[in-house]
């Protein structure tokens, strides 16, 4: 039983792209059913990274080794480092102005102690 290369990385790439648009799926539900800003982005940041990087994988198996492989393996260096910097930003951000995950109370400002009897 002979099986071609080609068929492989054929196969593999399909799988690749498959796993890929799965998990892009599943990063979009994730934002819609999430229940506040903090959890829709994580479902973001993680999932969304991951479809991608897997995307490019499969492309890259298409590519073979050629100057295209090597500006994916680029891109996805690239999206691998900035998704989750750009993520970790924007939640620090919508923390400092005053956005709290469901459930938890907004931190007391320093300065503001109230006084209490007897001291």
């Amino acid at each position: 039983m002979d099986i071609d290369l080609s068929l492989l990385l054929d196969i593999a790439s399909g799988i690749s792209f498959a796993i890929g648009a799965f998990f892009l799926l599943v990063g979009s539900f994730g934002m819609i059913r999430m229940p506040d800003f903090f959890s829709r982005l994580h479902a973001a940041g993680v999932v969304d990274t991951l479809g991608v990087e897997m995307l490019l994988f499969g492309m890259l198996l298409q590519a073979g080794f050629t100057i295209v492989a090597v500006k994916l393996l680029l891109i996805g260096l690239f999206i691998f480092l900035t998704s989750p910097t750009g993520t970790h930003a924007v939640a620090h951000a919508a923390y400092v102005a005053g956005m709290r995950p469901q459930g938890k109370k907004p931190a007391k400002k320093a300065g503001k102690a109230k006084r209490t009897k007897g001291a």
